[in-house]
């Protein structure tokens, strides 16, 4: 996904750079051909390309989350389970 990204870039980048040492070209030419060339189309690229890897965390935070749930589940008494070992107390 990276190298599709960088190399994208690179040719935006050679196109600016072709744009602003052209005799008839020029700086602000250049700068909205690497941004429209470039910048913006890449930004939606890898914005799509990376919604496998969000929905992946979106399912493990919330797989997480459940186990989280499962584990503070009231028991048979309705109680929700404390620690196991009785915390101990301080005399005052």
């Amino acid at each position: 996904m990276y190298l599709v990204l960088i190399a994208w870039i690179y040719v935006a980048f050679m196109m600016a750079i072709a744009e602003a040492t052209s005799p008839v070209g020029s700086l602000l030419g250049a700068a909205f051909t690497f941004l429209l060339y470039g910048v913006l189309p890449m930004s939606v690229v890898g914005y799509i390309m990376g919604t496998p890897a969000r929905r992946r965390a979106i399912k493990a935070r919330e797989a997480a989350e459940r186990e989280v749930a499962a584990s503070v589940a009231p028991n048979a008494h309705g109680e929700a389970p404390g620690h196991p070992i009785a915390p101990e107390r301080k005399e005052p």
